[in-house]
């Protein structure tokens, strides 16, 4: 009986190194891996259970009506603008459609390198949204690109274009540079239509190639659903509220007045958020029971450094709920509470975010520095690592562990 026991374990363990052995191969992993990590979020789901993420033990909830902004958001000498749209030297066309680069469906979770490729296809590069994810997130399961990431591939290597970004965009602005020929890149939220505990709301990139009045549409290079589908107006604006409204834009360099030309006032980007803070303000006045219109109130405001005010924008965003994905892809909250020396906030609401979505750098590095403020000092650098190790070109964490001295 001990021999044949013997027998059984020797053979589970070779069986085992065998198998992953094969799972190694790049044919088998590509196949496998996406399956084996879907699994385990469905079972996460399950696990930890629920639509909305949670309320901050140390939140204060006030009223639902606006915070008060007496005190400058802005530098004194910054010109203060109109929420007016800034006006076009000639009327648009009612409709344009750009000629649609090369389509390639994403890889999994890989929507923001494969709608950045697509873009960049327009102005003659030859690469694929692999050659941006090796950099961006060289672990197939990380599930976010953030916006200034794209625009840091851009910079650094794509040298004969530029890219920026701003927030609060408009319809009109969005169609004036199409109509110019720059197709814009924005996020936005929808809904995942699913019976498992994977449905609800999820964040995805777009490009812009065109668009038409008359049906009050866009035409967009979906990198998970095709190219050249219809997205309608108030869809897509309801969709870009949960992102404060982001747009990036991609273009030759020579090019750059032109750019400046589109943005106005909007050029500056401090400018840009006095503009969006005032607006996302009108939207909470508008609208106190909107989760996303605050959240967005407290973004801006935290753009500015004033983080008691975006702390409380952000506890009444908590409060009011938002989706369980989102601290996936947008991380102020973290910076805030940490700022307000919220510590156990901080890790509470990275704990409820990597339950769900355990391959979330960007929690893992906030995590590790709110245990660090505590005295955790163990705790902080198994985060940091950890976030190395589904990033190891995330400087953020490069520098958490060089600050506390220890090894990566």
């Amino acid at each position: 009986m001990r021999s044949k026991f013997l027998w059984f374990i020797a053979g589970a363990i070779i069986a085992g190194l065998v198998s992953w052995g094969i799972y190694q191969l790049p044919p088998v992993k590509n196949q496998l891996e996406w399956r084996l990590d879907a699994a385990s979020g469905i079972i996460r789901g399950w696990l930890h259970p629920g639509d909305t993420l949670p309320t901050p033990v140390g939140a204060v909830i006030s009223e639902l009506t606006p915070l008060s902004t007496s005190s400058p958001t802005v530098p004194a000498e910054t010109p203060v603008i109109s929420l007016t749209p800034i006006p076009t030297p000639t009327p648009l066309p009612l409709s344009v459609s750009l000629p649609s680069s090369k389509w390639e469906k994403q890889d999994w979770n890989n929507c923001g390198p494969a709608t950045l490729a697509l873009s960049l296809r327009f102005y003659g590069w030859a690469g694929d949204q692999f050659d941006i994810s090796d950099l961006l997130k060289p672990d197939r399961g990380d599930r976010n690109v953030n916006i200034d990431e794209l625009v840091y591939y851009v910079r650094t290597q794509a040298g004969w274009l530029g890219a920026d970004y701003r927030v609060g965009g408009t319809l009109e602005v969005l169609k004036r540079f199409i109509a110019a020929g720059f197709p814009v890149i924005v996020e936005k939220g929808y809904i995942v239509e699913s019976e498992g505990p994977d449905a609800g709301w999820a964040g995805h990139y777009l490009l812009l190639t065109g668009y038409d009045d008359s049906g009050e549409f866009f035409t967009v290079q979906d990198s998970f659903i095709g190219p050249d589908e219809v997205v309608s107006y108030a869809t897509l604006y309801e969709g870009w509220r949960a992102f404060n409204y982001v747009y990036m834009y991609v273009y030759p360099i020579e090019q750059s007045a032109t750019i400046e030309g589109f943005l106005g006032p909007d050029v500056d980007p401090e400018v840009n958020r006095t503009r969006t803070l005032e607006m996302v303000q009108a939207m909470v006045e508008a609208n106190p029971e909107d989760a996303f219109s605050w959240f967005n109130f407290g973004t801006n405001l935290l753009y500015f450094e004033h983080y008691a005010l975006a702390a409380q924008a952000y506890d009444n965003a908590l409060a009011l709920g938002l989706p369980w994905r989102f601290t996936r892809y947008q991380f102020g909250p973290y910076i805030t509470y940490y700022n307000q020396g919220r510590f156990q906030d901080v890790i509470d609401l990275a704990d409820a975010t990597l339950r769900r979505t355990n391959k979330a750098e960007e929690s893992m590095l906030w995590r590790g520095w709110a245990r660090y403020r505590l005295g955790e000092i163990t705790g902080a650098i198994e985060d940091f690592r950890d976030a190395l190790k589904v990033n190891f070109n995330y400087i953020d964490a490069q520098y958490a562990l060089d600050y506390i001295g220890a090894d990566y």
